[in-house]
């Protein structure tokens, strides 16, 4: 693979998708629409290249020593030098469990790891191929694309899988209702005849619940006891509060108490909020560091972009940067 180009020997720039409110149909998307299942992990491309693997994740960090066992399943599997883009998953049962990922991606010990690889082992759910035997594939189709990623997947076992794909709609909302029970949370939809664009968001995810993302910029209670997540959105470059959440349970609050830092000397926000949604007293609140992301429950209550109703912590995302949250709409 010596012959292609930097961004395919890691990290690598892997292709986004924007949220929409309602499912693509079958010809949205150019030359009709492709439907896969969005899975409930972290996203990766796996660069294997004369036997040895690399994992990088969507934001450049390299995961290969937080994976040995799928590093080592492509080791074994893949025979042909490619990059692969796809999705880390762990399952409990017939479940996936983002917060045993969670736990393999925190804890860096090398004893911790020892334990928790056979304990918690991960799956690659593949999706997209960006090389192949040397060469950059990204410009053909996705159809050209997904028949060569087929040919490499064909004696694939697990923990590596070959992501389902249908253009018929009907079918792609089986699957959905199927595999709800597993922690399948929507759709992603491609075009057949669309190329891969490292960076850009030319496909669409479509979710099923009703959770979005947003920046904790601060909250109530302390610092590593927060009782209390103020989250916000970027309108340009100003951070504005969008809500808060109702009060964390004691795990979520030491989880998300590891994670925050003090903020710096400028902030945009206020020392204190409204107790309630514009209206009564005021609540002084901690200031921090906007660099951590949350996902969180919410209703469609919205006054400009903010929720008018307390929003429920649903996890945190170690997957994703500030940069990655929807911005709120000019004014």
């Amino acid at each position: 693979m010596a012959e292609l180009g930097p961004d395919l020997l890691g990290p690598v720039a892997l292709e986004l998708a924007r949220a929409e409110e309602h499912l693509p149909g079958p010809h949205a998307m150019p030359g009709g629409s492709r439907f896969e299942l969005k899975w409930d992990g972290f996203r990766v491309g796996a660069v294997c290249r004369a036997g040895a693997v690399q994992l990088w994740s969507r934001n450049g960090t390299d995961f290969t020593a937080k994976f040995p066992d799928i590093q080592a399943a492509l080791a074994e599997q893949v025979d042909t030098d490619c990059v692969l883009d796809g999705e880390l998953v762990v399952w409990t049962g017939e479940r996936m469990d983002f917060d045993a990922l969670q736990a393999r991606m925190v804890n860096t010990a090398a004893t911790v790891r020892r334990r928790l690889v056979p304990a918690q082992p991960a799956s690659l759910v593949v999706f997209d191929v960006l090389a192949v035997g040397g060469v950059d594939v990204r410009p053909m189709r996705w159809t050209a694309r997904r028949n060569r990623l087929e040919s490499l997947a064909k004696a694939w076992r697990p923990p590596l899988q070959l992501s389902p794909v249908t253009g018929d709609v009907a079918e792609a909302r089986e699957w959905l209702e199927a595999f709800k029970v597993s922690g399948v949370e929507g759709l992603v939809v491609k075009g057949a005849t669309s190329r891969y664009q490292p960076g850009r968001r030319e496909w669409v995810k479509w979710k099923t619940r009703d959770t979005v993302e947003a920046i904790v910029g601060a909250v109530t209670g302390s610092l590593r006891r927060p009782e209390v997540l103020v989250v916000g959105r970027y309108r340009g470059k100003d951070l504005e509060v969008v809500g808060r959440t109702v009060k964390l349970t004691e795990s979520q609050s030491a989880t998300i108490g590891k994670l925050l830092k003090p903020a710096g000397v400028w902030h945009p926000w206020p020392d204190q909020i409204a107790t309630h949604w514009g209206r009564g007293s005021k609540t002084p609140i901690v200031k921090v560091r906007p660099t951590v992301v949350v996902e969180v429950a919410a209703d469609a209550a919205l006054q400009a972009g903010h929720y008018r109703h307390p929003l429920r912590l649903v996890r945190h995302r170690t997957d994703l940067e500030p940069t990655d949250v929807e911005t709120l709409p000019p004014h």
